[in-house]
């Protein structure tokens, strides 16, 4: 654009030196008018030469910002790919802390599924051993039927004896006796001290046929009693 303004500008002051000679070969005689035509040509060489001198500087100016045009179209290529590669690098860092939380929430599943599995393991082996005490029991139960059945068919009853009831008089003796009625159950038929829910143990006794239950629970009531 610059390069076409000065060629125009060129052009038009090319036209108005013609006019001017014109006018001044109307006015001055030949000598004059030569003497100026050579002035006149040596002041078209030189901004013939002014020309071509601004033409060139023009054209190079003209490369230069074509130049600048280039860089600045490749700078903001480059600026693109710079702010597409963060973007990529944005992406790439929130899918790997969404993969470390992720590793994060299963390292806890696994803490805690550990954790259950050991609370269950503990439950079980705390069942395991009331199971096995329970037996123990069981067949500890079954062994002094054993031996009451066997008292009672020697005797007609069973006589318990408590001591170290009393905190106060450890040799006190705490007695009840047990006998099988003719309808061959337990029955006790005599209690000292006399307590107040034997009626009660009995009866459960010949429900349950629990009969280390039945000893311990008369134990614990001779023991409420000597608090009393």
């Amino acid at each position: 654009m610059a390069n076409i303004k000065t060629e125009d500008e060129i052009i038009l002051f090319e036209r108005e030196m013609k006019e001017f000679w014109t006018k001044l070969k109307s006015i001055y005689g030949p000598e004059q008018v030569n003497q100026t035509l050579a002035l006149r040509d040596s002041c078209k060489e030189s901004i013939k030469a002014l020309s071509e001198k601004w033409s060139k500087k023009l054209k190079e100016e003209d490369l230069m910002i074509d130049k600048i045009h280039e860089y600045s179209n490749e700078i903001l290529q480059q600026s693109q790919r710079v702010s597409e590669n963060q973007e990529h690098l944005t992406e790439i860092k929130s899918n790997l802390n969404q993969e470390e939380e992720q590793k994060k929430e299963l390292t806890d599943s696994i803490q805690e599924l550990k954790e259950e599995l050991m609370k269950k393991k503990e439950i079980i082996s705390s069942k395991n051993k009331a199971t096995k005490e329970r037996v123990e029991r069981l067949c500890k139960s079954k062994v002094l039927l054993v031996l009451i059945l066997l008292v009672f068919a020697l005797d007609e009853q069973l006589q318990f004896i408590f001591r170290h009831i009393d905190h106060k008089d450890p040799d006190k003796p705490y007695v009840f006796t047990l006998s099988i009625n003719e309808q061959g159950d337990y029955e006790v038929t005599s209690c000292t001290p006399p307590l107040d829910c034997i009626a009660e143990f009995q009866q459960k006794v010949r429900e349950t046929n629990n009969f280390s239950a039945f000893v311990a629970n008369i134990r614990k009531a001779f023991t409420a009693l000597s608090y009393k």
